[in-house]
């Protein structure tokens, strides 16, 4: 325990808070009197900070039960303990509720029963305080949670619309590229065919073969791959050539997007 702790007692028997006082002389903590409820009432207004508070059940005015009520409703925090003798203990039973009363002590008390009762009573306090501040931090924590997996939802949303739109703009070029009149393919500067479009494909694919992934040596004819390699060394080409019995003007263009994106485009139109 430290200097901070602070008890009230609270009896109309001067006689009675002297003994308690030197009962607990030898501990740290911080003991209070006050010879009346109301005075007890101005105590607590006047000094904030007390744990635990020892109040006699029969006392003029206003009685234990009445005094630790009020304290209950204004301190809850506090631990409230009843003092009195053995005729009152069916009335206190019955009263220990209105006041939330830790614990009833009956008159005269055994000193370390009451010692012990206080070290419980501040034991008691000190884990409701820690339990508190877990709960407090506990529910920061699960705002703070919420918040990030709010953002989280936000950020994927926005991120999934994002790619949706990639997708469609990626199956519109792709439906534009298929109904030009043109053939287009596409390569990397390895010669490693990745694009092609509906009338390429009819010009230079096998019957359900595909010529993606492909090097242009395998996958076109011997004119045309030298058109790929004339482009490459030049950056520009031109030719003509005839495919199925139809003249065709072949356009190849090298190009470079960025560091990552470098290739060979070749534009086939019918003449």
């Amino acid at each position: 325990m430290n200097d901070q702790i602070k008890i009230l007692f609270v009896d109309d028997e001067p006689n009675v808070l002297k003994s308690l006082q030197r009962l607990f002389q030898e501990e740290t903590y911080k003991v209070v009197t006050a010879t009346s409820g109301q005075e007890g009432i101005e105590i607590l207004q006047r000094e904030q900070g007390f744990q635990v508070i020892v109040s006699d059940y029969r006392m003029p005015g206003m009685d234990g039960v009445e005094f630790l009520k009020y304290a209950h409703e204004r301190w809850p925090h506090t631990i409230r303990i009843v003092l009195s003798g053995y005729a009152d203990t069916a009335s206190i039973v019955a009263a220990i509720n209105e006041g939330q009363i830790y614990k009833f002590v009956p008159k005269p008390w055994d000193d370390d029963d009451l010692r012990m009762t206080i070290n419980k009573a501040l034991e008691v306090f000190f884990l409701r305080e820690k339990n508190e501040k877990l709960a407090d931090e506990l529910m920061d924590a699960n705002a703070e949670l919420t918040t990030l997996n709010s953002n989280l939802e936000e950020e994927v949303r926005i991120r999934t619309s994002a790619l949706e739109f990639q997708c469609h703009a990626l199956q519109f070029n792709r439906n534009v590229m298929d109904i030009l009149p043109v053939g287009v393919l596409g390569m990397e500067l390895d010669g490693l065919i990745v694009l092609n479009n509906i009338l390429s494909e009819q010009l230079f694919c096998k019957k359900n073969d595909s010529i993606l992934g492909l090097s242009y040596r395998e996958a076109l004819p011997a004119e045309l791959a030298a058109l790929v390699e004339q482009t490459m060394a030049t950056g520009e080409s031109r030719t003509t050539l005839t495919i199925f019995e139809k003249k065709y003007s072949i356009r190849g263009v090298k190009f470079t997007r960025n560091v990552d994106q470098k290739g060979i485009i070749l534009v086939v139109i019918p003449e």
